[in-house]
């Protein structure tokens, strides 16, 4: 006598009713927006929400977005176009990705919220005036603009954005596997592998690209070659300007190592005396962020989002003037109890950041906006 088969009850609904399905397209693989990505990908797959991830293979490769619960296609535009037509709300993470977005929706009544986590202002010739033209449609395509900095939300707006609101990123953890700092790890060993040992180690953090001001860095760095002991200055990230950067720094004799891109970068600045932020322009800078709450003195270009973020736990210069960077951090290396002050003040402001959870939160809280969809 055969047995009637089991029957398994599908597992309950979030709230009762459908989960809701959203589509988050990087388009690039970008170290800030690929750990946000990653990070909201994580809290909305633990809130019920099912997450497909649109970005390059070498993303997923690196951030594993499949391991924080989400689907992944690669962004090839007809797997994009696919992926969106069974959304209910499209996420892009940068003006590029959301230009391929709206293409991918073009006909379709899916609503499409667009971060800006890079940008600033655009650069003057051609290129800038394609990058004027892309953030108009992009912004009037969306809608909801997120910026991680006012000045962020200022320039959506000026763009013709029709909602654009503040929406500030947590940290979030880099690529699994990616050390992170270890109050129990001896500093003195990350400073002995850099020949940092009885000498200041100060470090940036980023890719090696022309808005980052690393030629201006490299001439502070000439001021301190006056200095005893020595201080190292050291760059963390790979680009292309490192060929040029190189070229100087050997012709120079300038105190600076290229370390390349590094798992590690978070251990060697808990490491570091100083972190360095020469930059043109940054929105929410992770440097920045995981400086202050490593508690190690920061001096930073007055920039974009960068004093909403720090505050005054930081030490703030103008853009592209080395010799006000160069004397912030000489004035510093000399005076320890104004960089324990500083480190105080950074664990302060640090505490006023959003948590990750914040982030899915408002994240989720628009969605469900967008969706007509109020959730308990």
């Amino acid at each position: 006598m055969s047995s009637s088969p089991v029957s398994i009850p599908a597992p309950a609904q979030p709230y009762g009713r459908p989960p809701l399905r959203t589509v988050q397209v990087l388009g690039g693989a970008g170290a800030g927006s690929s750990a946000h990505v990653r990070s909201l990908t994580t809290g909305l797959a633990a809130r019920g929400v099912r997450v497909t991830v649109c970005a390059p293979v070498e993303a997923e490769g690196e951030y594993d977005f499949t391991g924080a619960g989400a689907h992944f296609t690669p962004d090839a535009a007809n797997a994009l176009r696919a992926a969106c037509a069974g959304a209910d709300v499209v996420h892009a993470h940068g003006v590029r990705a959301g230009m391929r977005a709206a293409l991918a929706l073009r006909g379709r009544r899916v609503p499409l919220v667009v971060s800006w986590h890079g940008g600033g202002p655009a650069a003057d010739g051609a290129w800038g005036r394609l990058g004027r033209v892309l953030e108009r449609r992009v912004a009037r395509a969306a809608a909801v603009v997120l910026g991680a900095s006012s000045d962020q939300v200022d320039l959506a707006r000026a763009r013709g954005a029709r909602d654009a609101r503040l929406a500030p990123v947590a940290v979030p953890m880099g690529p699994p596997g990616a050390a992170a700092p270890d109050a129990a790890a001896d500093p003195g060993k990350a400073r002995a592998e850099l020949g940092a040992v009885g000498r200041p180690l100060l470090i940036a953090v980023g890719s090696l690209v022309e808005h980052r001001g690393y030629p201006v860095l490299l001439d502070a760095a000439r001021a301190w070659r006056v200095l005893e002991p020595l201080p190292l200055v050291v760059i963390a990230g790979e680009g292309p300007q490192r060929a040029e950067l190189a070229r100087r720094i050997e012709a120079e004799g300038l105190p600076v190592r290229l370390l390349g891109r590094r798992r590690d970068a978070a251990q060697l600045l808990a490491a570091a005396d100083v972190a360095v932020l020469p930059s043109r322009w940054e929105a929410r800078s992770l440097l920045a962020q995981e400086a202050l709450r490593a508690g190690v003195p920061l001096v930073a270009t007055a920039v974009g989002g960068v004093p909403e973020l720090v505050g005054d736990a930081g030490v703030l210069v103008p853009y592209g003037d080395p010799a006000a960077l160069a004397s912030a951090v000489t004035d510093l290396l000399a005076d320890p109890a104004r960089c324990a002050a500083l480190a105080a003040a950074g664990h302060a402001q640090a505490a006023t950041w959003p948590t990750e959870d914040d982030t899915v939160a408002q994240i989720l809280s628009i969605y469900d906006e967008l969706t007509s969809v109020p959730r308990p």
